[in-house]
């Protein structure tokens, strides 16, 4: 029962910070926002008993993704962009249209995967896996190995990119 309370409490924190990311005005408060929210999803992870995934969350989300969204959104010079976000020609009309198809999106995925656990077979043992972290590193290692050398390339090229935005003529440090 202290299970379900611990969980139920550590995701209403993950879902009021998600709110927060989109309902804050300040770039680098949203952030934040979204840090945190990465802080309670690793949490309930800890909480449901996969330690790994919940400080692999932490670690990675947490910790190295949103230092580069902080990075990026003190790297540029928002003030220039807020007139992007002006109602514009539709006004506000084509967001309270698009927000109520999402609303109904998610609502029909809700009811038709409710649909799909009620309908399935139930499973009366499980196979046992070996979930520890040596067999993690030794299928990522073998089987896995070239997705994972890609997922390095595409790291790597992600920090040339931001270095290459940062020295663009007009930038926030093109005359460094």
């Amino acid at each position: 029962m202290q299970e379900a309370i611990l969980f139920y409490i550590l995701g209403s924190l993950a879902v009021v910070c998600s709110l927060g990311v989109l309902l804050s005005k300040n770039p680098v408060s949203s952030a934040l926002y979204l840090a945190l929210t990465m802080v309670g999803l690793s949490f309930v992870f800890v909480g449901l008993d996969a330690f790994f995934i919940g400080m692999v969350q932490l670690a990675v989300y947490a910790g190295a993704v949103m230092v580069l969204i902080v990075m990026v959104v003190m790297l540029f010079d928002l003030k220039k962009e807020e007139d992007s976000f002006s109602p514009g020609f539709f006004g506000n009309g084509l967001k309270v249209i698009l927000g109520g198809f999402m609303v109904g999106a998610i609502a029909s995925v809700i009811a038709y995967s409710t649909e799909m656990i009620l309908s399935a077979p139930k499973i009366t043992q499980a196979e046992p896996v070996d979930m520890s972290v040596k067999a993690l590193a030794r299928l990522l290692f073998t089987d896995y190995v070239v997705a994972f050398e890609i997922l390095g390339v595409l790291l790597l090229l992600v920090a040339i990119g931001a270095v290459a935005l940062s020295r663009i003529p007009g930038g926030t440090h093109a005359d460094d």
